[in-house]
């Protein structure tokens, strides 16, 4: 992108040329080389829509091969989103595990049709080219003897003393024929590992090109050698050109008539090149969860704004909003930020944490000024939804700057630059966050809401997800004597819990004198009840794509029912003097034993003297799997365990009880209330771990929410360290067990263990969820974040929570990794009965119930608080009394009603949920043709249809939620539609939508189905009703809005 705003015209117009000879080519052309392990496939599918429209508008440029051949390891979702995207060439990759290369080597099998595991007819094939040695360097590149091949990297820049700088010498007619027999040795044994005898030599390295000389010396030197075998091409047999990888799949493809089927993934990546024995590359799997945590943040705020920018902006527009407008036109460039700084992000040596700790630090300022920017631009839209028509036009109509015409009127010829942005008025300020965070480094935490008598609060929620849900609101409020509204009126139950401050023992010493930080560090933690903030919890009923107002009152008389009792052994007493605390919960002691917590659909059994989970019981079936959880830690292997690689020390215990050193500061607190019930235990400032069981009835009373707060503190503390939480259950997995992990969020895989390669080899990318699985049961974890998984033994399954490794692995950064920070992870934990006779097939899918609370967990419902003080005048009802009259005007009332009667208590978007299986996974506008800094009229509606598994987790009812089904298809269904009617369920086009669904106040212009980055046309549709998926396929409609 600098290139292109900062080079010479001419060197614009150069490179142009180039690309339209075909002499320089834009592979995969998305903004970064994504990793393809931690990425989910909401960012993989962003960063591919940002790049290849932004060379489609400022080059012309529709890639047709992709090009991954840094990232560590391959996965079978990229080849499909390229493939969706319209790149049809081929694509090429490089880091597979060496005894995959050595079998595709065997086999011929270079060259490979990928396939996704669902696929029964082929549409989602995609040639793909494996570079047969280890790496991308001229050095290991040319063929199987990298010594020979030091002879063939011809930079030499003065100054530089390199192994291919003393072997390498510039080609002349002295040595030209001995130099291109050396060299055809190499690529005649390269080619004989294909049948085609094709073979493809990159020419360069990382960090290559960057003296304008050494694009001169590889020239020269290929083509000398080049030029020398084509006039001797009768004696060698041989041809030698320069090209592009869209050559090479054009000349494969004109000597292969079949090419070989593969299915799956090349994870997990070995090298065995750099010590000759295998190193296994699952440690950035995990490596540095906290930011693997603030891109999903990002990401979760990125595509709320999306959404709700694209249906706000296009609604103000119909409506002459013109200020409106204007105020989130100036915001588009400012979503584009976000959109690239998250997409830089997804880079393969990014969010795998295998950059520099001052690399990583920029990251995260760049993820998190876009976080912050991202929720303002919720804010102005929620609020522009919110307020009423006949107020908001007020406010326009009062607003300092605002434009005469309406911007919608204005064609893309006539706009010029954007104006100076104008100022808005308070009445734009009024929606806040109910959170706040000072900085990247520090968890955020929820700002406390005020309430006095006779002063209730709003609150507004905004479910992106486009399906109706069940949420639950976690708010801090000043009082424990709270009620809380829903829009209709009614009484929400509600639960308020005591706040838990860890803090130093004996924080102050004798006489109040406070003891210095590094005392403190070293003092027990003490848990401190906070006595002027509370937890307020309830639960809230979410129709789709909706705002819904909630209202807190304080309520005058004590509200007994809503506060949680609270049960521990100490805490209820101040731990300076031992006198009782004054506190408006019911505080009771521990009784010992084991502990145990319900609700209607099921039973929790806990260690009482741990606090860890034992067994799970669902009450309708009366069975009880046992489901213990474990923390403890692999050591590391000094300078073989690092950001990217794991190997635990082979000369130590294979893994040690992390937590054996803190059980003195053990402290387990048990709180019980309406809503939900929960076991917290305390490990120092290590660990706290919380597992709660919701009560309301639906589909949250069926999954076990699993909370962790790791702190490894400052180093020295915990080094060589890998931290994981496993779960040991009888679930009857395999022996050797099966794991199934997710690929991206996008599709499952499945995993068998193979002892020879230990555990470091047995750890897989896990990205959504995990699962293990017999014939009748399965236990699956659900994720917030990407880590490394694995079930090591059977009825195992284990995470990895964090890493810590002093020692750098040789594998490019530099440094080890000691930069950690306390980090928030959140899972769901289900257990779901597996139905007699399913489907146990190879490719193995989600329940229904765990791909919809899968995506309330990653897509939580945003929560906003109204500021009525900071309300401007123009939401105050205009007067209707006369002016002449002498009669006393009443008093106005309360800031807060005015406030409440101006703002629509519930706004829908869409007028029907989406089908379940059915996920919005964007609604990203799509910049002006013109003016790329102004929105356009059109935006990419991407869909992604979620396959899921019809025997599992059936007895789960997921309320007002409902697939497609064959009375929607047979409304719609075309007269000569008898082939869709005759494909397999598997393999069956069904309806995107059910009938009639519609965008709120909106009105389509056009409708059109293209690729998936929107590049290409596929097909102008007569409306929503007429688009079509598969299951599991990913959908693009180009929608314009009228």
């Amino acid at each position: 992108m600098s290139f292109a705003s900062s080079a010479h015209p001419s060197k614009r117009h150069a490179v142009k040329k180039l690309l339209e000879e075909g002499r320089l080519e834009m592979t995969t052309a998305g903004w970064v080389m994504t990793d393809e392990a931690n990425a989910h496939v909401f960012a993989m599918v962003d960063q591919l829509i940002e790049g290849h429209q932004w060379v489609k508008n400022n080059l012309g440029v529709t890639p047709r091969t992709g090009w991954s051949i840094d990232p560590f390891g391959h996965g079978a979702t990229v080849p499909y989103l390229l493939k969706a995207s319209g790149v049809s060439s081929g694509t090429i990759i490089q880091r597979i595990h060496y005894a995959w290369k050595q079998w595709l080597a065997e086999q011929q099998m270079g060259d490979f049709l990928w396939r996704q595991a669902w696929d029964t007819d082929g549409h989602t094939d995609l040639l793909t080219h494996n570079q047969p040695f280890d790496i991308y360097s001229i050095k290991h590149s040319c063929g199987p003897h990298p010594q020979i091949c030091l002879n063939f990297d011809f930079r030499k820049i003065p100054g530089e003393y390199t192994e291919y700088s003393l072997r390498a010498v510039p080609i002349d007619e002295s040595n030209v024929k001995q130099k291109a027999e050396l060299l055809l040795q190499q690529y005649g044994r390269t080619g004989s590992l294909f049948p085609h005898n094709v073979v493809l030599m990159p020419i360069g390295d990382d960090f290559r090109y960057s003296h304008e000389q050494e694009w001169d010396q590889q020239y020269d030197g290929y083509n000398r050698l080049a030029d020398y075998i084509n006039k001797h091409a009768d004696e060698y047999h041989a041809e030698v050109m320069f090209g592009t990888p869209a050559d090479y799949f054009a000349a494969v493809r004109e000597r292969t008539q079949h090419f070989d089927t593969l299915k799956g993934d090349f994870f997990v990546y070995a090298d065995i090149f750099s010590e000759g024995r295998p190193a296994y590359w699952s440690g950035y799997f995990t490596t540095r969860p906290y930011w693997k945590i603030l891109d999903r943040e990002l990401e979760a705020s990125l595509r709320s704004a999306e959404i709700l920018y694209a249906l706000t902006l296009n609604r103000a527009r119909r409506s002459g909003f013109n200020y409106t407008v204007k105020l989130l036109e100036r915001d588009y460039e400012k979503l584009i930020k976000s959109r690239r700084n998250l997409a830089l992000f997804q880079h393969h040596d990014a969010i795998t944490g295998t950059s520099k700790a001052s690399v990583m630090h920029d990251y995260a300022l760049k993820m998190f000024d876009s976080l912050q920017e991202t929720q303002r631009l919720q804010r102005l839209c929620v609020q522009t939804l919110l307020v009423r028509d006949e107020v908001l036009r007020r406010g326009e109509a009062g607003a300092v700057g605002a434009p005469a015409p309406a911007a919608s009127s204005l064609s893309s010829s006539s706009r010029g630059p954007p104006p100076p942005p104008p100022r808005a008025p308070p009445s734009m300020e009024f929606i806040q966050p109910d959170s706040d965070r000072e900085s990247y480094e520090k968890l955020s935490r929820r700002v406390p809401v005020e309430l006095g008598l006779g002063q209730p609060r709003t609150v507004v929620l905004f479910n992106s997800l486009a399906q109706h849900r069940q949420d639950v609101v976690k708010l801090t409020v000043t009082t424990p004597d709270v009620r809380v509204i829903d829009p209709e009126g009614n009484t929400v139950p509600c639960q308020v819990s005591p706040i838990w401050n860890l803090t130093a023992g004996g924080a102050s010493g004798p006489g109040g004198v406070s003891i210095d930080e590094q005392q403190q560090q070293q003092a027990e933690p003490r848990l401190h009840l906070n006595r002027d903030a509370f937890e307020l919890m309830f639960v809230a009923e979410l129709p789709p794509l909706a705002l819904v107002s909630y209202r807190l009152e304080r309520m005058a008389t004590k509200q007994a029912a809503a506060r949680a009792k609270v049960y521990c052994a100490a805490c209820g007493r101040n731990p300076d003097d031992g006198t009782a605390f004054v506190s408006p919960f019911d505080i009771k002691g521990m009784q010992a034993g084991d502990i145990q917590l319900e609700n209607y659909a099921m039973k929790l059994l806990f260690d009482g003297s741990t606090g860890f989970l034992k067994a799970i019981t669902h009450k309708a079936g009366g069975r009880s799997t046992r489901c213990r959880v474990q923390f403890a830690a692999y050591p590391s292997a000094q300078f073989h365990s690092g950001a990217y690689l794991f190997m635990p020390d082979p000369s130590r215990e294979s893994e040690r009880d992390f937590l054996e050193g803190y059980a003195s500061s053990r402290q387990v607190v048990i709180t019980s209330g309406p809503v939900a019930s929960e076991v917290t235990v305390f490990y120092g400032r290590v660990l706290s771990h919380t597992v709660r069981l919701y009560h309301a009835q639906g589909a949250l009373a069926s999954g076990v929410y699993v909370e962790n707060v790791v702190d490894f503190e400052s180093p020295p503390k915990n080094r060589e360290t890998e931290l994981f939480m496993r779960l040991v259950t009888d679930v009857a997995n395999g022996d050797p067990p099966e794991l199934y992990t997710d690929l991206n969020g996008f599709q499952m895989q499945r995993r068998v263990k193979v002892d020879r390669i230990g555990i470091e080899g047995n750890y897989f990318p896990v990205t959504t969820q995990a699962y293990i699985q017999d014939a009748s049961r399965r236990v699956s974890l659900l994720l917030n974040h990407a880590q490394g998984a694995a079930s090591w033994q059977p009825g195992w399954l284990e995470v990895m929570l964090d890493r810590r490794t002093l020692y750098d692995d040789s594998r490019g950064m530099g440094e080890g990794v000691v930069d950690n920070k306390p980090t928030l992870t959140k899972f769901w934990l289900l257990l779901e009965d597996v139905a007699p006779g399913g489907d146990r097939g190879q490719h193995s899918r989600p329940s229904l119930f765990s791909n919809h609370l899968s995506n309330s967990l990653i897509y939580p419902a945003n929560v906003y608080v109204v500021d009525a003080s900071s309300a401007g005048e123009d939401l105050a009802p205009s007067s209707t009394a006369s002016p002449l009259s002498e009669a006393p005007a009443p008093a106005p009332p309360p800031v807060a009603r005015i406030v409440e009667s101006s703002l629509h208590k519930r706004v829908t978007l869409v007028s029907r949920p989406f089908p379940c299986d059915v996920h919005l996974l964007n609604l990203r506008t799509l910049a002006d043709g013109s003016y790329a800094q102004f929105p356009s009229t059109s935006a990419l509606l991407v869909l992604h249809r979620q396959g899921f598994a019809c025997d599992v987790g059936t007895g789960v009812a997921l309320p007002r939620c409902s697939v497609v089904t064959d009375d929607d298809e047979n409304a719609v269904r075309k007269a000569d539609d008898e082939a869709n009617a005759e494909a397999s369920a598997e393999a069956r086009d069904r309806l995107a939508f059910h009938p009639r669904t519609a965008f709120s106040r909106l009105r389509l212009e056009s409708v059109t189905q293209t690729s998936l980055t929107g590049l290409h046309h596929v097909d102008r549709l007569g409306g929503l009703d007429q688009a079509r998926m598969k299951p599991m396929d990913l959908l693009t409609l180009n929608l314009t809005f009228s």
